[in-house]
């Protein structure tokens, strides 16, 4: 798909299943990530880690104290080992804020997209941060309802919800199998 891009966001082993955060199928979410990243319908695909950034102020150092050792163990704040392959394939850039575009380098490669195709985790956080701040920079962006998760089921139809609020001007929802059979 000409000028789209593949934004994967933190899919770190903290989110799997019996890790500290875990979130609800994140087994699913990586296999139909793999599904579009492997697909090369997409111009450009990039992942996100999010790491905490030590200089941090107000609520975020807080947040930094309160998960430091989630912060200083390394097999939480890696990529989960099914997307290794995409990250000796594509940039991984990482983040120390929810959404990915407070990144530089992630804003300026979405500003060029024709489209962004938001995944990853956690749906009800980041994910919904990174989907607001594309439309907020008037970016046209695609949640991929499966091969996004959230710490439960609720809580990621809330995501769904709020964005099919500003469908289809700003954002569209679609499956894994609804965007490669556009292809």
């Amino acid at each position: 798909m000409k000028g789209d891009l593949l934004l994967i966001i933190d899919m770190q082993n903290v989110y799997t299943h019996g890790a500290k955060w875990e979130c609800r199928d994140m087994a699913g979410a990586a296999q139909n990530i793999l599904r579009l990243a492997q697909s090369e319908i997409f111009d450009e695909v990039i992942l996100t880690k999010f790491i905490a950034d030590e200089n941090a102020k107000g609520v975020w150092k807080n947040y930094n104290t309160e998960n430091a050792a989630v912060n200083a163990d390394s097999w939480s704040n890696a990529l989960m080992p099914e997307l290794e392959p995409l990250a000796k394939k594509f940039p991984v850039i990482e983040k120390s804020k929810y959404s990915s575009l407070k990144n530089e380098q992630v804003l300026a490669a979405c500003e060029k997209a024709r489209r962004v195709f938001v995944t990853g985790v956690v749906a009800e956080c980041c994910v919904l941060f990174t989907a607001f701040d594309l439309i907020d920079a008037g970016i046209y962006t695609v949640y991929v309802t499966d091969a996004v998760s959230g710490l439960n089921k609720a809580k990621e139809r809330a995501a769904e919800l709020t964005l099919e609020g500003l469908s289809p001007l700003h954002v569209r929802l679609m499956t894994t199998d609804e965007i490669l059979e556009e292809k």
